[in-house]
């Protein structure tokens, strides 16, 4: 038995004419390929940005359990619906929750990890011919907790479930017909790749780019499945994610992506004293929350300076927490910036590359264009930039990386 797993995201399911479009998309692809089909769907739309929305309307205080239990509403909906609009097509389907799925994942509510699938309940459906139309973005702990998978947890559902099941292909369906090497509402000459690696991808998607949920890409690489983003909208092929090994490197620079999502906080002469910088990111870390660049600048012998970014949903939780450390080590104070972005070039083809770093500093530097803060791996480059000059950087980097290169793209 072949087994497809298909993902539709919010977009795809958003009104009723596109839960039936999507209906009719699995009954063309069932009938042309015969195979067995487990498709994975977010909640319609907006709803869990409006199901937050109305938790907030309702209480002050809130509580993970039962934000948790809200919000898997939304993807039971959507199950719900889509096998509905399946029937009136004279197809047998049927919807299962994570609960009945199986999704076993760890209790971590709003940001859980799927840790085993049991898949002998979808396997009977399918060997009797059955769609099976499953729940994203939740599990079931241990303990019969519902729990949710974080913001994009569908992507890693569907890929899990692919996984699972030995499918070689995961088709994630969404409202863009597949990877771009930028942005293109920011960079109208961006080109859409015919495929990318997952180190690439997983890079892209961690520094901005929204068309995979990181975890998904993880999940993927870790179990060789490849995934296939594709538009629900159009029928061509998307962009294929696959492992390094299978594609023909070309060029250094796959891809450039731009993440507004940024504050960068910094603690002021802090003192040279060995510890100062753990006792300040294990205080962040033990409260949840993640920081992304770092660096430190030496003012003399006696202080530094140590500045880091983190998300703009977060900022404000972790000032507090960046105010009491320097209260407690003796800095001078702490200071924010809103107004900052970070700009990343991604590319398996840097390895061994010299003057790439060069060619993306100097760019910028002929566009006025300051860099504030860089982070560097063996296949990204990330700056933090002015927020109001982040568009242009995206833009002229991808003019001299991309634009005047022959990219494997369609």
């Amino acid at each position: 038995m072949n087994i497809r797993v298909q993902k539709f995201g919010g977009t795809s399911l958003g009104s009723p004419e596109r839960i039936r479009h999507v209906a009719r998309l699995i009954k063309n692809s069932k009938e042309e390929t015969k195979d067995a089909f487990v498709v994975v769907v977010s909640a319609m739309g907006h709803t869990t940005d409006e199901l937050i929305n109305l938790a907030k309307q309702v209480s002050s205080v809130r509580n993970s359990r039962e934000m948790d239990m809200l919000l898997a509403t939304g993807e039971q909906v959507s199950i719900a619906l889509l096998t509905m609009a399946l029937h009136e097509l004279g197809l047998k389907a049927i919807s299962l929750t994570g609960f009945q799925a199986k999704i076993k994942a760890e209790q971590v509510y709003s940001k859980a990890r799927i840790l085993e699938i049991e898949t002998e309940k979808i396997k009977d459906y399918l060997k009797n011919d059955y769609i099976v139309i499953v729940a994203g973005f939740q599990g079931i702990t241990e303990n019969t907790e519902i729990v949710t998978l974080g913001r994009g947890g569908s992507d890693t559902t569907a890929v899990a479930l692919a996984s699972a099941l030995n499918a070689k292909v995961c088709d994630i369906y969404t409202d863009v017909d597949g990877v771009y090497t930028a942005d293109p509402r920011v960079v109208p000459n961006a080109r859409k790749l015919k495929e990318i690696s997952y180190d690439e991808m997983l890079e892209l998607a961690s520094l901005g780019a929204q068309v995979l949920h990181p975890r998904a890409v993880e999940c993927a690489s870790y179990y060789d499945t490849i995934i296939h983003v594709r538009s629900s909208f159009k029928n061509e092929i998307g962009t294929f994610v696959k492992g390094v090994n299978e594609l023909e490197v070309k060029n250094s620079v796959s891809g450039v992506a731009l993440d507004k999502n940024q504050v960068k906080i910094a603690l002021l002469e802090v003192p040279d004293i060995p510890g100062m910088a753990g006792k300040l990111f294990t205080s962040i870390a033990d409260k949840g929350y993640a920081v992304d660049m770092i660096i430190q600048s030496v003012h003399g012998k006696e202080t530094n300076d140590i500045a880091f970014t983190v998300s703009r949903d977060d900022f404000e939780e972790v000032e507090k927490i960046a105010k009491q450390v320097a209260l407690e080590i003796g800095a001078k104070g702490v200071i924010i910036d809103e107004n900052v972005a970070k700009v990343s070039i991604v590319g398996a083809g840097m390895v061994g590359r010299p003057g790439v770093a060069a060619t993306m500093f100097n760019v910028l530097g002929e566009a006025g264009i300051n860099i504030q803060m860089i982070s560097t791996s063996e296949i990204k480059i990330s700056c933090i930039v002015d927020l109001e000059k982040s568009e242009l950087a995206t833009r002229v980097i991808h003019e001299a990386f991309i634009e005047e290169k022959s990219l494997q793209a369609v």
